[in-house]
Order: structure tokens, then sequence, then C-alpha cells
């Protein structure tokens, strides 16, 4: 499996309204449930309005487009993370999966993925 190292860092935020959300940057996961809105983005987008914040986050995208009836992709990621004792957040969309973890992991992350066969451009 190849993973893409994106540029820069993310954040996840939880927010009170969709006023100041930037749908033109590069990178915007946006989530509407019953209680709540979240977003995940590039870290130097988040909006001011954002209720709380949790920043540091470093993205890996799993290359490709994956078909919906593979299995087992992000249970294989994230089980050698949490071996590693590193703390995931993943964002699915249609094509692919984002697989996120903090800065101060990615190193042991890195070395993680790549020790179960995963080759990372960076």
């Amino acid at each position: 499996m190849r993973l893409i190292l994106l540029n820069g860092e993310f954040a996840v935020c939880k927010l009170g309204s969709l006023m100041e959300i930037d749908f033109k940057a590069d990178f915007v996961f946006f989530a509407k449930t019953d209680d709540e809105l979240s977003l995940v983005c590039q870290a130097d987008k988040v909006p001011k309005d954002a209720i709380a914040t949790e920043a540091d986050w470093k993205a890996l995208k799993i290359e490709g487009v994956l078909d919906f009836s593979l299995t087992g992709v992000i249970s294989a990621i994230s089980s050698a993370l949490a071996e590693s004792k590193i703390p995931v957040f993943v964002v699915s969309t249609y094509n692919t999966d984002y697989v996120l973890v903090k800065k101060a992991y990615l190193i042991s992350a890195l070395a993680a993925l790549r020790k179960i066969g995963c080759s990372i451009v960076e």
C-alpha cells in the first residue's frame, strides 16, 4: 500500500456555524450530524469562530481510488499504529481514505507503517 504524506499541518475543529469555512481551500472535510458540525482543514484555514480546535495533525492519503468492496485497509493501518501507541483520526471520502496522526508521532508512525509494508511518498 502506498501512502502520500500531505504538505502542511491540519486541524480538527468543532464549529458553531458554516459561515467561516473556506470551501475553496485545498483540503476541507466537513461533517454535520444532529448535534455537531465538524471540520478537518489545513491548520492555517481554521475558522475564526471555531468552538474547539485540535491542531498539529499530519495527514497521510492512501494513494489511488479505493473500491468500496475492499476490506481491512484502515484496519491494517490503525492496528499497526495502535501497536505503536499512536492515536489516529481517519477521514474517508468517496475515492480514498486519509489517516491523520499528531505531528509529535509522525516519525514513529511512518516507521510503523513501513514495517507492515507501506511505502510512503514524502
